[in-house]
């Protein structure tokens, strides 16, 4: 069974194939607590229902985009993720999966996104003590890292908020010499179109100069961070 939080129709909104209309699968449930999760109802406060496989094959039918974009949460947390987007690949549709990249889980994906959490995610004690802890504990998980982009085709998308978060990205990449640095993406933390506009010109500019890719959030900048878009 799979645990989820919403399945709707709208576009892809971030990285290599923003633009294109997609269904988002959207499990419930993370073993991380990011302090700028933009879907508290999937982690701080998780909400959803039990779904079969079938089910949720049935719902994406429906909504009859090819784009298929698994999502969370941490949808790697969910065992029936393998059998989902095998099934979801034998009927035709082009297969994202949006992780953190820290479980492992022979998923099928034509794009593993994924979104390393770098020491600027870490929730602070005062939120809480025990989930700072672990979320630092949690976050960075190079060999899972190394599965992952050996088995798909992948893209890595690192979330900046501060500029010192850039060197952040660098150091980072010193662990992983042979990844292509244009399959590395540096996307704004925003949670709203104001905040996305008072970042993209020094974030888009950062990427330029360290030779990554810039993303805006094209589905914030459209609908704001509204759910079941």
């Amino acid at each position: 069974m799979l645990q989820i939080s919403e399945i709707y129709q709208s576009i892809q909104g971030e990285g290599e194939f923003t633009g294109a209309p997609s269904v988002f699968v959207r499990t419930t449930g993370c073993n991380l607590r990011c302090w700028f999760c933009d879907t508290p109802f999937t982690s701080w406060e998780p909400e959803g229902t039990s779904q079969s496989v079938e089910q949720v094959l049935k719902q994406v039918a429906e909504l009859g985009a090819e784009h298929v974009v698994v999502t969370g949460g941490e949808p790697l947390l969910l065992p029936d993720i393998v059998p989902l987007t095998a099934e979801l690949r034998s009927r035709g549709h082009f297969v994202t999966v949006e992780t953190a990249g820290t479980v492992l889980r022979e998923a099928t994906a034509d794009l593993m996104s994924i979104s390393p959490k770098l020491a600027n995610s870490t929730p602070g004690v005062e939120r809480s003590r025990v989930w700072s802890l672990r979320h630092e504990e949690l976050r960075h998980r190079p060999d899972v890292i190394r599965s992952l982009i050996s088995a798909s085709p992948y893209q890595l998308k690192f979330v900046i908020d501060r500029p010192d978060d850039v060197a952040q990205v660098e150091e980072w990449l010193a662990e992983f010499p042979d990844i292509d640095s244009t399959r590395i993406w540096l996307m704004p933390q925003a949670t709203t179109r104001e905040e996305l506009a008072a970042k993209t010109d020094w974030i888009e500019q950062a990427a330029k100069t360290s030779g990554f890719r810039f993303t805006s959030r094209l589905h914030i900048e459209q609908f704001g961070n509204a759910r079941g878009y």
